[in-house]
């Protein structure tokens, strides 16, 4: 691995796929002037430092330039610049050049702007180290792990934090190829997502891990993981990875993941990314899983042991055709991601575990919509929805994923399956490897289905307008159904009576079934602790293993004062990292005095531990001081 004062010869880049480049227009959440200089190519060299709780090496970067172009803008946060050189494509030598970093904003973070010779530079190569503070990375001791051997480091892009960790153009709209090469301790194996090259000696005890990715895609899915990973074949092209002591379980929980991957070809075109791995991080990581190219990240929390929950997995694989291989050109567009896949991930649901479990999934998740639309304000509502001037992170909602493929699912409804179907895979194919916008699809909706149909008998067009720049949910939005939920909500009124459901009732529910069951508790005053001690005892739901049953159980004891799961809360809140988990919970202590002191006194001990998207969710939830410094819990 060359320091950033002795370089050497990058590797070349990776053959880039012959598309046409499609220049964005202004990305608000970007400093870049793409339309002036455009990063075609990303080549990184990084030495992995787990003591110093830094990355620190090169990025290449191979852009092309505009007519008379002499600057190349891109976007940094929390990153040291050391030394920036360029070179002409086809030369190994490298010229120093003048560099500077702009203003410092707290959400966009610093330009770094990159002069560029009269005679146009092809390459341009910046020195650097990342921060211990990069949003973009969380570096855990071993303590934090599931094994509790080694130390592990995970990348999450998304939304805006590629910057923190590379120096790029960190915008949705703009798409790269890249290759790189990682050094790390011989002990740990990086993972990337990207094709895994043969790996190469490094300086003494270290081993240099190469990668390559062909297909262009936006820096949101750069993505990097080192620990001690182990992995196993699911089948053809797909693999698990995850600490030894999970691998077992994992193989176990993903083994329809090959299924999943034919149906989705069968339904919605070719998977063209090559093979289909996921990665099981520890439980810090803040979301259920991230759709990186090749290789999924996912929470440890869907392993139930059972595959109830691994229609998350349907959700990150689906993102292989919506978000991956056709993305958001920019964040306010993020429902041409997510509602997308949304609409995939169900329609794997229903192929491989039948089309009851897929209803069960959609009405809970509208249901959950509609409670949501109640407490956010109108121009939070609207699909096409405007950030300007705002955090892309905190816009973050239902309303992209579930209002998404409810204006989705009512397509299919008007037009019918096939037409549809149709309609999906041309989108995909006609729009591979690029980044789009809300007025583009509307475009192409306009097209190639609300245009030359037909209708289904009896059906009217949806108003496409209406659903994406109105707020709430059009009258025609559909309704999904699952008929198997009404008992379950009678049990719950039963219960608080006194009359609980029999475990032969109860073991024909699925998670779904219990979270419906546990919603529609009318819990009220005094009497709440004595139904859910009553509901404990029957069926031991603080020791429940299923996350999605234990979080909304833990959310429903905070609430109401149930001192017995006290415990199970704190080992939960000390140890799970995934947002739609904590704030709830989090949100459900604050609603007693006595749970506002116990959130309180636990919150310093769990901070630290928290992904920084993370906190920055829960320091707004506790009203926390960022000035206030805080001592790791040695024993979560």
């Amino acid at each position: 691995m060359p320091t950033p004062t002795q370089p050497s010869k990058p590797a070349p880049p990776a053959a880039a796929l012959d598309l046409p480049t499609r220049i964005p227009g202004v990305d608000p959440h970007s400093y870049a002037r793409p339309a002036e200089s455009l990063v075609r190519h990303l080549g990184l060299e990084l030495a992995v430092d787990f003591d110093a709780q830094v990355l620190t090496g090169a990025a290449t970067l191979t852009i092309s330039s505009a007519p008379g172009a002499r600057e190349l803008v891109l976007d940094t946060r929390d990153l040291t610049i050391l030394a920036v050189d360029v070179a002409a494509a086809d030369e190994a030598a490298w010229t120093p050049t003048t560099w500077t970093l702009g203003g410092d904003h707290s959400v966009l973070g610093r330009p770094l702007t990159v002069r560029l010779p009269e005679t146009p530079a092809q390459r341009v190569r910046i020195h650097y180290r990342t921060s211990p503070g990069s949003t973009g990375l969380q570096w855990l001791a071993a303590a934090q792990t599931h094994d509790r051997l080694a130390p592990f480091l995970y990348s999450q892009s998304q939304s805006i934090h590629a910057r923190s960790w590379v120096p790029i153009q960190d915008s949705p709209g703009v798409r790269i190829t890249f290759d790189a090469r990682i050094s790390a301790r011989s002990d740990l194996r990086p993972v990337m997502a990207a094709e895994a090259l043969s790996p190469e000696t490094g300086p003494e005890g270290q081993v240099v891990h190469r990668f390559a990715l062909r297909q262009p895609v936006p820096a949101y899915l750069l993505a990097l993981a080192v620990g001690r990973l182990e992995s196993a074949s699911l089948g053809p092209r797909t693999r698990v990875w995850a600490e030894p002591g999970v691998l077992a379980s994992a193989r176990a929980e993903f083994a329809d993941l090959e299924a999943m991957l034919a149906t989705t070809e069968k339904q919605f075109g070719p998977y063209r990314w090559g093979s289909y791995e996921v990665l099981v991080l520890p439980p810090a990581f803040p979301f259920g899983g991230m759709e990186n190219p090749r290789v999924t990240f996912v929470t440890p929390t869907i392993l139930a042991g059972d595959r109830s929950l691994v229609s998350l997995v349907a959700h990150e694989l689906a993102h292989s055709w919506s978000g991956n291989l056709v993305s958001n050109a920019t964040w306010r567009d993020l429902w041409l991601n997510e509602g997308f896949t949304v609409y995939l991930e169900r329609r794997i649901v229903e192929a491989v575990y039948g089309a009851e479990r897929a209803e069960l999934e959609a009405y809970l998740a509208r249901a959950h919509l509609e409670s949501e639309l109640a407490t956010i304000p109108d121009h939070d509502q609207l699909l096409h929805i405007d950030l300007t001037s705002r955090d892309p992170d905190e816009a973050v909602s239902d309303i992209a994923y579930e209002k998404g493929y409810l204006f989705l699912r009512r397509l299919e409804v008007a037009y019918g399956r096939p037409t549809f179907d149709a309609f999906l895979k041309k989108w995909f194919d006609a729009h591979a490897f690029t980044s789009r916008t809300t007025d583009e699809f509307r475009d192409f909706l306009q097209a190639e289905l609300l245009g030359p149909g037909p209708l289904l008998p009896g059906q009217t067009a949806p108003d496409a307008a209406m659903w994406l720049t109105a707020p709430g949910l059009p009258q025609d939005a559909p309704r999904p159904r699952a008929d198997s939920l009404a008992p379950v909500a009678e049990a719950a009124v039963a219960a608080v009576a006194g009359k609980l459901p029999s475990k032969t009732t109860t073991r024909a529910w699925t998670p779904w079934h219990w979270i419906h069951f546990l919603r529609s508790l009318p819990l009220t005053g005094a009497d709440a602790p004595r139904v859910l001690a009553d509901l404990d005892a029957a069926f031991a739901l603080t020791a429940v293993g299923n996350h999605e049953i234990l979080a909304e159980w833990l959310a429903l004891a905070a609430a109401h004062g149930y001192r017995h799961a006290d415990d199970r809360i704190r080992t939960f809140l000390l140890t799970v990292g995934r947002r739609k988990y904590l704030g709830p919970i989090y949100s459900a202590l604050l609603r007693t005095a006595a749970g506002e002191k116990f959130a309180r006194q636990l919150y310093p001990q769990a901070r630290p531990g928290y992904h920084a998207l993370t906190r920055q969710a829960l320091d707004d939830v506790l009203g926390w001081p960022e000035q206030a410094p805080v001592t790791p819990s040695a024993d979560p």
